[in-house]
């Protein structure tokens, strides 16, 4: 008998790649050196030159997969999105009380990120230093418009829908329950970021996690 559990793959808009990374180990080296090297050097340093020295692989190896750095941005930016809405749904299975559920989003959109062992060529906490100081660089864009018409940012989108109707199970005349979870969004990263970096700008505790019990109270007082 074959116990293993069945190996997931999280679906990133094709529109983002000429290649599926998923689809070959040089892919999946492209996704893994990606994000050491963008991590390592920031993304506006980051050249697909120099990925390829980083893995060991022809440039133009790298250009068979993605268009440009852009789209392999957006990839990520996306893939990452993918994660939390695959967990926001695993968290959130066979909980009927809406108030738990949005505590248990407020939770997962706010808290410190950990390594998934379930995608071992990403290093999730990596990405998420990446998408905290570099994914504004993928749609604060001239090209925004077009990259949201392919599809760029629909599982983002997407993962905003379901926590706002979650806002408006507990409140339905709230609103502003996107706006709200939007906010949560971007705050919560930026939190974390003056946490480490500019702790004079944020509150920050050794007894809990300040960033986590904030959004909870910001929150449940803005839609009573």
């Amino acid at each position: 008998m074959n116990n293993s559990i069945p190996k997931i793959n999280l679906q990133v808009n094709q529109n983002l790649y000429l290649k599926n990374p998923e689809s070959s180990e040089l892919g999946k080296k492209i996704i893994t050196g990606s994000i050491d090297l963008i991590d390592e050097i920031g993304f506006d340093s980051f050249t697909f030159r120099k990925l390829g020295v980083q893995i060991q692989s022809p440039e133009a190896s790298i250009y068979r997969y993605f268009e440009s750095k852009q789209k392999l941005l957006l990839y990520l930016n996306s893939w990452y999105w993918n994660w939390m809405e695959y967990r926001l749904i695993f968290s959130l299975a066979n909980i009927e009380s809406p108030t738990k559920r949005l505590e248990k989003a407020i939770l997962l959109l706010t808290e410190e990120i950990s390594e998934d062992s379930d995608f071992s060529h990403i290093n999730e906490v990596k990405l998420n230093r990446i998408v905290i100081s570099e994914s504004q660089k993928a749609y604060l864009t001239k090209d925004v418009d077009q990259e949201n018409k392919i599809g760029a940012f629909s599982v983002q989108k997407q993962l905003v829908e379901t926590i706002s109707k979650i806002i408006l199970e507990i409140n339905p005349s709230y609103k502003y329950p996107h706006m709200l979870v939007s906010t949560i969004i971007e705050g919560a990263h930026l939190q974390r970021f003056f946490a480490e970096h500019l702790p004079k700008l944020t509150d920050v505790s050794d007894s809990c996690d300040a960033i986590t019990d904030f959004y909870n109270e910001l929150i449940f007082k803005a839609i009573k």
